[in-house]
């Protein structure tokens, strides 16, 4: 893993017109240092290939595994021999510095699957105007044929666009120029419910299934009604089930904007007038720094006044204007400056660069606290003063060791008159900090921790605050977050606010700042940039390769277990890891074969739990067995997608900070079952941004950055064993239900972190093994561990989740306004 990535199920492809021939695309992630070559071999005879490299390519296309800004693309051709069929194995491997590292493996079987796919994707269903659309794209080596197939009979007025797709064409080079690979189909709106999409081509024929009432919901309806509420009664409660039915029924009704938000937490005069005449112990002084570089002299104005009209006046404004004597901003500070005393101008000599230009101004400051602001945003008027009731209500306590303060932010618009896009953050989360500078605006950080950290670096010009950010944190003893919003964020055209591509090189400082932050705290990691601009994703470069134990529980349901497994061994690229099946109350005959068969291998152990179901049970059970440093409760429903899955969960597991790694899991239509826990969801804990798509950002990109959360689900957990132990393992009062999110919490009470990494990926069919919760007996047993919960947790279920703000919704889970 560390030397390659391929996904062998989306990376690697047969030719199109040449049938012994593969393609197989990938990178480095470092770049592509001389003397390091893959290799690729059938069963033991090395096969023969051609390279041809891509340099500075983003690949975005959905029908690869991954969505990455890399400097080269590496696509190989590899020749098969004529009798490939009969070969057993499939292999890449990468050699460097006269070593072999296996890449990924697959059988001659899989490959002949391959062979026979016809290659096509379904981008956009939908009902427009009247008419039912369906569009993607299809590829093969004689013309595609599509046809819409409808359940009724009758009438159908229905027509297909062919298109040229140039994506497409960069992802299959051997077409012809012109091929005509997208596709639009436009039909009038079908009698029947079902319908099918064919796609033919040479003899070959693949169906696409849908409906038009999934079109019409925007996902997979395929779930039973009746067995969807009894999960969610089930997972979070008859109360808030009722409230997501509610949800889903008046959606369109209940829908709260924030432009309603604002006008019920809009602070008034009255509030504000009473701020004005607010007296504290504690009045610290608030240096606002600025650099100034040719501002528009309107906006210049309104972030002064904004300045000017802080409830809380014990502030000084230092401002440092690198525009050059020849379009000097003078003239603009100076009747601010005979108003107000405690406004400071220096005009530099000339532009020396966002961040040096903003250390003039902090050598200008005498107050107690650094505040970042840019030349033309607007601070909240009552911005301060929230700042100084939070400093002095820590001052009461005792603590007097706030060091850092972040507030929630929005986006306003030229006129300054329009407010949008509100980033609700949570409280301080490392993993979401290194994956992109969530924190922003309004940043305040104790004057004495730049004594420590030094100022700003022009080096991360683009990214100083990132970098800034990152080297504060390191430092503050505490870190506190007001969630209201506090500063507006003015928007430019070509601001990275609104056009991200207009500041290209400030990503690229952003993620060297992170791996920078990496480097400090002595931690081996390599940065790159992630699915979209502005997301950075961490590979840690450990030289320990520990051994993971891999605990399954199981009753019955072999062929789920035999595909867990085979996901695992055919697609993972680490490869040091145990399995320990925790055998549970099976009764058919062919489950116990498997055992038998699975025993014969030095990496399985097959253990016999006899008593009653119990989850927790049966797992500290089972992890009393564990060879491992480190443990992956998974459940046998699971499907392993992403082949450095184990590499990514392992890699920030490894950290002493952290004690707990979840991952992505996915519904099989590929929408989210889960990303992470909110404590709060539906009155009690629920999984963040549930049904989404997995190829979704999310709120603020969330689905895709690797962050903290309060919990994860045990479906695919990893954590150190000593500190399993320490937490005294899986609290064996829960039986069924919360046992994971148990767990979690008594983690993060011994000072550990929780981590989602988005980029370990697997499907989970969600437990088939054990079916419903229908009998009065386990209703009773359910109600009784939502009790349990509410009481042990009850503190925190008040106070609510510091991962997840407290202005969004605990009543959806894909982070909306709370009404």
């Amino acid at each position: 893993m560390d030397q390659y990535n391929f996904n062998i199920e989306r990376g690697i492809r047969f030719h199109l017109y040449q049938k012994n021939k593969l393609v197989i695309r990938g990178w480095y992630r470092d770049g592509n240092p001389n003397g390091r070559q893959a290799a690729f071999y059938l069963d033991k005879t090395l096969l023969e290939h051609e390279l041809n490299i891509k340099g500075g390519v983003f690949i975005r296309q959905k029908y690869l595994s991954y969505q990455e800004d890399i400097s080269e693309e590496l696509v190989y051709t590899v020749t098969l021999p004529k009798d490939w069929t009969k070969g057993k194995k499939f292999r890449v491997v990468t050699e460097w510095k006269g070593k072999t590292y296996p890449v990924c493996s697959t059988t001659v079987s899989e490959l002949q699957k391959l062979l026979e796919n016809l290659e096509y994707y379904v981008e956009h269903e939908s009902v427009t105007d009247g008419k039912l659309v369906i569009s993607g794209w299809a590829v093969a080596a004689v013309p595609v044929e599509i046809e819409l197939l409808q359940e009724a009979k009758g009438r159908k007025e229905t027509s297909v666009l062919r298109t040229y797709r140039k994506d497409v064409a960069e992802v299959f080079e051997e077409i012809e120029p012109g091929y005509q690979a997208g596709f639009q189909i436009e039909s009038s709106i079908p009698k029947g419910k079902r319908m099918q999409v064919a796609f033919r081509s040479a003899g070959k024929e693949v169906i696409y299934k849908t409906s038009l009432s999934a079109i019409k919901k925007g996902r997979n309806t395929s779930k039973n009604l009746i067995q969807k509420v009894v999960y969610f009664c089930k997972r979070d409660g008859v109360a808030a089930t009722i409230n997501r039915i509610k949800g889903k029924v008046f959606q369109q009704k209940d829908t709260y904007t924030y432009e309603k938000w604002l006008k019920k937490n809009r602070v008034t005069e009255r509030e504000l007038e009473e701020q004005r005449q607010t007296s504290f112990p504690y009045q610290p002084v608030f240096s606002i720094v600025v650099p100034l570089y040719c501002t528009t002299e309107r906006y210049l104005k309104e972030m002064i006044e904004s300045v000017c009209r802080q409830t809380y006046a014990n502030w000084e404004l230092c401002l440092a204007d690198g525009s050059g004597r020849a379009h000097g901003l003078e003239s603009v500070v100076k009747p601010y400056q005979q108003k107000y005393a405690n406004i400071k101008y220096c005009l530099l000599e000339e532009n020396l660069g966002i961040s040096e230009n903003t250390n003039a101004a902090i050598r200008m400051a005498e107050g107690d606290y650094i505040v970042l602001a840019d030349h033309d945003d607007l601070l909240a008027e009552q911005a301060l003063f929230e700042c100084v009731k939070l400093l002095n209500d820590d001052t009461k306590n005792q603590n007097k060791c706030i060091d850092i303060i972040y507030t929630d932010e929005d986006k306003v618009d030229m006129s300054g008159k329009k407010y949008f896009d509100p980033n609700f953050k949570p409280d301080f989360n490392l993993d979401l900090l290194c994956s992109m500078n969530y924190i922003c605006h309004l940043f305040l950080v104790r004057k004495e921790i730049l004594k420590k950290t030094g100022l700003l670096r022009k080096e991360f010009d683009g990214a100083q605050d990132h970098d800034f950010i990152l080297r504060c944190t390191e430092q503050a003893r505490q870190i506190c977050h007001i969630p209201k919003v506090l500063y507006h964020w003015r928007c430019h055209l070509d601001s990275t606010a609104l056009n991200p591509e207009s500041k290209l090189y400030a990503f690229e400082a952003g993620r060297k700042a992170v791996e920078e932050h990496y480097r400090r705290l002595q931690i081996p990691a390599r940065v790159s940039h992630g699915s979209a601009y502005g997301r950075f994703h961490t590979q840690y470069l450990w030289e320990e390769k520990p051994l993971i134990s891999i605990l399954i529980p199981n009753k019955d349901h072999v062929e789920d277990l035999k595909k867990c497994m085979d996901s695992i061994d055919k697609r993972s690229t680490y490869r040091n890891f145990e399995y320990i099946i925790i055998e549970n109350n099976s009764t058919s005959p062919e489950t116990f074969a498997y055992y038998q068969e699975m025993e014969q291998r030095e990496d399985v152990t097959v253990l016999y739990y006899k008593g009653e179901f119990n989850y927790s049970k049966i797992n500290n059970f089972g992890v009393a067995y564990a060879k491992g440093e480190y443990l992956l409760l998974l459940n046998n429903d699971t499907e392993l997608i992403s082949p450095d899955g184990l590499w990514e969960l392992l890699g920030p597991c490894m950290r002493k900070d952290v004690g707990i790694v979840g991952a992505k899991l996915c519904y099989g239509d590929d929408t989210i079952q889960h990303a992470g826990v909110v404590i709060g969801f539906g009155g009690m804990a629920g999984h963040a941004f549930i049904e989404s798509s997995r190829y979704d950002g999310g709120y603020m990109g969330r689905i895709l950055c690797t962050q903290n959360y309060s919990a994860v689900t045990a479906a695919c957990l990893m954590t150190k064993k000593q500190v399993y132990w320490q937490a005294g393992g899986l609290s064996e009062e829960f039986k069924v239900a919360f046992n994971d999110i148990d767990y979690c919490l008594k983690v993060r009470e011994l000072g550990f972190l929780v981590v989602y990494q988005p980029s370990a990926e697997l499907y989970h069919y969600e437990s088939k093994s054990r079916g419903l919760e229908d009998t009065p007996e386990k209703i009773q047993r359910f109600h009784g561990e939502v009790a349990r919960f509410m009481e042990r947790w009850e503190q925190l279920l008040k106070d609510g989740d510091p991962y997840y703000n407290k202005n969004l919704s605990l009543t959806k889970a894909d982070f909306s306004i709370g009404v």
